[in-house]
Order: structure tokens, then C-alpha cells, then sequence
């Protein structure tokens, strides 16, 4: 299977992105939001195995084709990212794939790592109609007591015991959402991640999770 580059308007613009359709041709839809690093190989490859498990997968470029190995560029990247505008940009996203012949839910779901966790949750609350399952890891929004009631989709969290989220924060939020559910694993941040540029790439935490993502995703996205 080989990444399609596409264009979708977004927040008045043009936004850019990779999207993967499955060997079947149709399937639901879900949303991949990138790390901090930018669009790179590994968020490519997690469009390519969601579309391995049958679904239509759109990962919107932030950066406007911005990628970096370094972790004080890839800071400054994110600081000159505002989360209302990612929001915004993202948005996009979600009404491309719904108006997308490919896709057959009529909700979708979003999975994002690290920054991009935080904005699964913030785009869940902005888009809280369109979105029915988020996914997020070792991410947190900036404002969580915004957020958290908005959000009406079911909502997967994976987070690490060896990470500087704070686990009681994150367990705090989750408290608050309607229907969720909350895993930790015994690792260290972006462990799912195995080009991990940090060493903290956790084979064993990352298989348990995305088996559990996958399965969430089937279950609250209709086929």
C-alpha cells in the first residue's frame, strides 16, 4: 500500500496531508495527528497500519512540510503551533474524511501521539458530534477543564509510568469524561513510537496498545 498525498480546505486555506485507503477500498475513518517532529516516516507508517486494519487514514501536515530531528527545533514548532489554530486546521480533517466516498462511518475517530495527543483531545471536544472515539498517547491538552465536558465520543488513553505528564492529572481528566478508559504502561514516553529518536521505544507496551487502540476503534466506528 503506498501514501497518497492530498489537499483539503481548512480554516480558509488549503490544508495538506497523507491518506491511506485499505486493500478493500472503503472503510471508517480516522484522523492520524503527528508528533511534535513533524510528519514523519513513522506517523506514514501508522496511516499505512491502520489501513492494514481496514480503515481510511487522513494525517494532516501541521507543519506545513516541516519535519525535524531535533528536539529544541521541534519545541520551537510546536510553540508556533497555537492549539485553537491546530484545532481549526484539523477540523478540516474531520469534514474531508465524512465527505470522503472511501469512508463508511458516519462519525470518525482521531489517534495522535504526543503533541498530537492533546490535540486528539481538543479536537474530540471542538468536534464532539463528528468525532465518536478518541485516542490518545502520552499527549495532554492545554486545557483540560475546557475540554473534558465537551468531549461526547468514547475516549482511549495510553500513558506511561516514565513520563513527565503527570499520571494524576491524567487520571484526573479522565474522571471527568463520560465514557472512557485509561491504560499505563510501565515505560517510558513515546513508546510506541519505534523510530523513537529518545530510546524509549517499548516493544511489548507498544503491541498491547495498539491492539487495544485497533479494537477500540472497530467498536466505536461503524462499519
Amino acid at each position: 500500500m503506498s501514501v497518497q498525498n492530498v489537499s483539503f480546505p481548512s480554516n480558509g486555506g488549503q490544508a495538506h496531508g497523507y491518506l491511506q485507503l485499505p486493500d478493500s477500498g472503503t472503510g471508517p475513518g480516522v484522523i492520524v495527528i503527528q508528533e511534535w517532529w513533524g510528519l514523519t516516516d513513522h506517523i506514514a507508517d501508522i496511516t499505512r497500519r491502520l489501513a492494514a486494519e481496514g480503515f481510511v487514514a487522513l494525517a494532516p501536515d501541521l507543519y506545513g512540510g516541516s519535519t525535524t530531528h531535533d528536539a529544541a527545533e521541534a519545541q520551537q514548532l510546536m510553540t508556533e503551533l497555537p492549539a485553537d489554530r491546530a484545532a481549526k486546521d484539523l477540523s478540516g480533517a474531520v469534514d474531508y474524511l465524512l465527505a470522503h466516498d472511501a469512508v463508511t462511518s458516519t462519525t470518525v475517530g482521531v489517534i495522535g501521539f504526543c503533541m498530537g495527543g492533546g490535540f486528539v483531545l481538543q479536537l474530540a471536544a471542538d468536534r464532539s458530534e463528528q468525532i465518536s472515539a478518541a485516542v490518545p498517547f502520552y499527549g495532554f491538552p492545554q486545557d483540560p477543564a475546557d475540554v473534558a465536558p465537551r468531549i461526547r465520543g468514547a475516549v482511549q488513553g495510553h500513558y506511561a509510568t516514565k513520563d513527565r505528564i503527570p499520571l494524576d492529572a491524567v487520571r484526573d481528566l479522565f474522571g471527568q469524561l463520560k465514557n472512557s478508559e485509561l491504560h499505563v504502561y510501565d515505560a517510558g514516553h513515546a513508546f510506541l513510537n519505534d523510530e523513537n529518536l529518545i530510546g524509549t521505544y517499548d516493544p511489548g507496551a507498544a503491541k498491547l496498545a495498539w491492539s487495544r487502540a485497533v479494537t477500540f476503534l472497530n467498536k466505536h466506528l461503524a462499519r
